[in-house]
């Protein structure tokens, strides 16, 4: 079964996004658009079956409603791994700011956690709740 639910992110430079989630969290491109430009104005990258969307972000003031993370954030995507060391040792190499290293977590499996270069908040795991059962 597909995912059913896709986060949407905001970078600034999205382009340089979607090459570095591509080089350091394993994610592939699978749709880009660019306007005339050249700039990219929508992206859909998969991991394995799930899948993110994203886009320019707006600026503050602009009446846009989804910015980029301002210093903190409300919202994060979880997403599970087979290898989490071996993750976060990628993710480290490609600049990603690593806020919480691996850890064994108390509702089982491993996970570490980390921020994009635009601050945005990823966390990794082994624990599988769909593998777990209810």
């Amino acid at each position: 079964m597909r995912a059913t639910i896709i986060p949407t992110l905001p970078y600034r430079d999205a382009a340089a996004a979607v090459d570095w989630l591509c080089r350091a969290f394993g994610f592939t491109r699978r749709r880009l658009q660019t306007d005339a430009a050249g700039t990219v104005v929508f992206a859909q990258l998969t991991f394995g079956e799930s899948m993110i969307m994203l886009g320019p972000a707006g600026e503050e003031g602009t009446g846009a409603i989804q910015l980029p993370p301002l210093g903190h954030v409300t919202q994060s995507a979880y997403v599970i791994v087979p290898d989490v060391d071996a993750h976060m040792a990628r993710a480290r190499r490609a600049g990603a700011e690593i806020v919480a290293p691996v850890s064994d977590e108390p509702y089982g499996g491993r996970s570490y956690s980390c921020r994009d270069p635009e601050g945005h908040l990823w966390h990794f795991g082994t624990y599988d709740p769909w593998a777990q059962g209810a």
